[in-house]
């Protein structure tokens, strides 16, 4: 991830980045589930709801690029966030 520092330091970029490389990875290992917690929304203070939207449209992108790859799973560690990525993710 990164700092935030107000949106217009690449921010979005770089945090799409770490989500990309880390489904390569996991592409690349062959591995058949993911999971991922909030990167950068702690200290870091990237905006919850802006991250969660960056986090899911990066990886629902990407999960069909690796056939091994079944399963992202976003990890949420309050309230707040749980809302924030089931707002954006339809329930299945």
């Amino acid at each position: 991830g990164g700092v935030w520092r107000g949106g217009q330091a690449g921010e979005d970029s770089l945090l799409a980045s770490c989500y990309r490389r880390s489904m390569e990875e996991a592409g690349r290992l062959g591995a058949r589930h993911i999971a991922f917690p909030g990167i950068s929304t702690g200290v870091y203070r990237f905006p919850l709801e802006r991250a969660a939207r960056i986090a899911i449209a990066t990886v629902s992108a990407d999960l069909a690029k690796y056939s091994d790859l079944e399963r992202a799973i976003f990890v949420t560690f309050d309230a707040r966030a749980t809302a924030a990525y089931q707002a954006l993710l339809p329930i299945i």
